[in-house]
């Protein structure tokens, strides 16, 4: 058993790391009513994590493959143990959004190297089953995240940064007794202007999406950001072209496959893990359920994830990825399909069967994510592409979250102006911030009843339409899949080792 002592410190790393990406939204309402934060603070509290990791995971890279990707999982395991301990600390909203971007950049530094360091560990069908078994963390992760958040939220929605902290313990040492160093000779050095402008960029893009779901489309504030950001990403993409050693090689894009697989990674976190946010706060603050409650409500996913991607993660790795991703996406739009039928008078009852389908998809094509993309680029590229595919990922989260919440917003505000409401666009934006319960409290006693039922059909038709847009999503993205992808199943159901990244003798380490 001792040759899985290093998947168990990878899969570790991993899924503390990946789980912060939801965790956090069960707690959202508790962390409101403390700290006192509006929407768009909810917003980044979530956003900046992932943007964090999408922006720096591939720079991350490169500095692994410089110095050593044990040395800077370490570090990156370190570095998130702070700032955990920093999230948990937070006396206000600006110090817990600071701590959680700070939190993203050691979860980039360990996400860079999961697979490198997956691929000099293991050989033949133990690499396979590895693989496996870490796309199972991966799913697993995102899914359990709610779960989670809801029972450590019972004791304080502080505890679920502070549970890290262990976690963090536990992870370095079994990498230090069990992961060898290994680096790639005569690396470049990290491809700084395309970090940067890359950063810059994309956190303009998710800036300019945010402010318009509070201050709306027309207001410049929304979309000075959000065209600013799209101009620097293409001026991102000018410089990469012409660099030696670019962050990402973006010719690697004329392969109609590989950007078929980025497209898909992209859509599946928007898809299927953005509306969780809007979910969670609508099973508590409008139907009163407790963190554990709310949490609970989302076993359907977490289970249907976990049991999919570890039975069926092998044989999904010998089919061909435009039909086991195609799929996944598509099973993904049924799902949302089924969520979408949640209404004013609804329970929680109504997110069980499309939770369940939701599961099923992200079990079936979060496992093949990698290494399908492995198998549409050469393999000095591999590195960079299982870095895209992180990257894709974190970067569809964070655009899904603030695309929903201007999709949220307008429908919440539509409804409560039709039903009378004197400030439809601030009792919305209270309402997102996960205040219905001060809102209802706060009215004279005899319209409290009408005001609930008009805030739950408000945020009821807000989610409804949160839920279609995830399933057009999912929906037109698999069948672009399907139409974009021609790669062939990886032959042995994981990428291949380079030779000249053997791993180091223990003496070096």
């Amino acid at each position: 058993m001792r040759k899985w002592l290093p998947l168990v410190a990878i899969c570790t790393g991993t899924f503390m790391l990946l789980i912060d990406v939801t965790i956090v939204n069960v707690a959202l309402p508790d962390m409101a009513l403390d700290l006192g934060t509006s929407f768009d603070q909810l917003q980044w509290v979530v956003d900046v994590y992932a943007l964090a990791l999408s922006a720096l995971v591939l720079g991350a890279g490169s500095l692994a493959d410089l110095y050593g990707r044990r040395k800077v999982y370490l570090a990156g395991l370190l570095l998130f143990a702070v700032a955990s301990l920093a999230c948990g600390l937070a006396p206000n909203a600006e110090l817990l959004i600071g701590a959680r971007a700070v939190q993203g950049i050691g979860g980039a530094a360990m996400l860079a190297t999961t697979i490198a360091l997956i691929n000099t560990s293991y050989e033949g069908r133990d690499r396979g089953t590895a693989f496996g078994v870490w796309g199972a963390v991966v799913g697993a992760a995102a899914a359990l995240g709610p779960i989670l958040g809801g029972a450590l939220t019972e004791l304080s929605w502080r505890w679920i940064f502070f549970v890290n902290l262990p976690i963090s313990v536990l992870a370095v040492a079994v990498t230090l007794v069990a992961v060898q160093e290994a680096r790639q000779p005569n690396a470049p050095r990290p491809d700084v202007p395309g970090i940067a402008l890359f950063t810059l960029g994309a956190g303009g893009v998710v800036f300019g999406l945010v402010r318009a779901a509070a201050d709306g489309w027309g207001a410049p504030v929304a979309w000075g950001p959000l065209v600013g950001g799209l101009v620097v990403l293409g001026v991102w993409v000018l410089v990469e072209r012409g660099r030696r050693a670019p962050m990402l090689d973006v010719s690697l894009f004329r392969n109609r496959s590989f950007s078929g697989i980025m497209l898909g990674a992209l859509l599946l976190n928007a898809a299927a893990f953005s509306a969780s946010l809007y979910t969670s706060l609508w099973l508590q603050s409008v139907l009163g359920l407790s963190p554990l409650q709310g949490g609970l409500v989302f076993i359907p996913l977490s289970a249907c994830s976990f049991v999919v991607a570890a039975l069926a993660g092998r044989f999904l790795q010998t089919m061909a990825p435009r039909l086991v991703l195609g799929g996944g996406l598509l099973l993904i739009g049924v799902a949302s399909l089924l969520l979408a039928l949640v209404d004013a008078d609804s329970s929680w009852t109504v997110l069980v069967p499309g939770l369940a389908v939701l599961g099923v998809g992200v079990g079936v094509a979060n496992p093949t994510l990698a290494s399908a993309a492995l198998a549409t680029v050469p393999r000095e590229r591999s590195g960079m592409a299982s870095g895209a595919v992180n990257t894709a990922r974190q970067l569809g989260f964070a655009l899904g979250v603030a695309v929903l919440g201007s999709v949220f917003t307008a429908q919440a505000t539509a409804a409560l102006r039709d039903g009378g409401a004197p400030d439809p666009a601030g009792t919305a934006s209270a309402l997102t911030a996960g205040q219905a319960g001060q809102l209802i409290g706060s009215a004279p006693a005899e319209q409290r009843a009408g005001l609930a039922d008009l805030l739950g059909s408000a945020y009821a038709g807000g989610l409804r339409d949160v839920f279609l847009v995830c399933a057009a999503a999912a929906i037109v993205g698999g069948l672009l899949v399907v139409w974009l992808v021609r790669a062939a199943a990886p032959a042995s159901g994981a990428p291949v080792e380079r030779p000249h990244e053997a791993p180091e003798p223990a003496a070096r380490r």
